[in-house]
């Protein structure tokens, strides 16, 4: 994987709108990785995560907390990586194709404030040095926020 967190942080630097920080990181995920369907964010909006900026084919637009790979991961308050979403317990398929998912929780205020989304195509795609980029992605984009 490529060290994007660099690059994250030089984007985000100095831009206090969050919609367009949120628009360029998912922006920049989607086009440094390869074998990827979609990367985005979802923010938390009561009990459910509403779709926000994002690359790729079309989403759900409303998830429930506690549901899906997405609403787990809020419960949990975890990053969680899933190999086979087919074989995660209440996966959402927003899009069939998707077959593994990194979902990382970004906070605000000390509170959950949505989460990032990645999907890929490709079964097992995100290795732990994927998801420790990832989550110095997130502490970047959380510190935008």
């Amino acid at each position: 994987m490529l060290n994007i967190s660099e690059e994250m942080k030089s984007l985000l630097e100095g831009v206090d709108y969050t919609i367009s920080n949120l628009a360029n990181a998912s922006a920049l995920i989607y086009d440094s990785m390869e074998g990827l369907n979609w990367a985005g964010f979802y923010i938390l909006e009561g009990d459910r995560l509403l779709l926000g900026p994002f690359q790729g084919k079309i989403a759900c637009t409303s998830i429930k907390v506690g549901k899906g790979v997405c609403g787990t991961a809020v419960a949990k308050d975890e990053t969680l990586v899933v190999d086979d979403v087919h074989r995660f317990p209440g996966h959402i398929a927003c899009d069939s194709a998707s077959n593994s998912e990194i979902v990382i929780p970004l906070h605000k205020a000390g509170r959950i404030y949505g989460v990032l989304d990645i999907d890929s195509t490709v079964f097992a795609r995100f290795s732990e040095e994927d998801r420790r980029e990832l989550e110095k992605c997130a502490a970047i984009i959380e510190n935008s926020l």
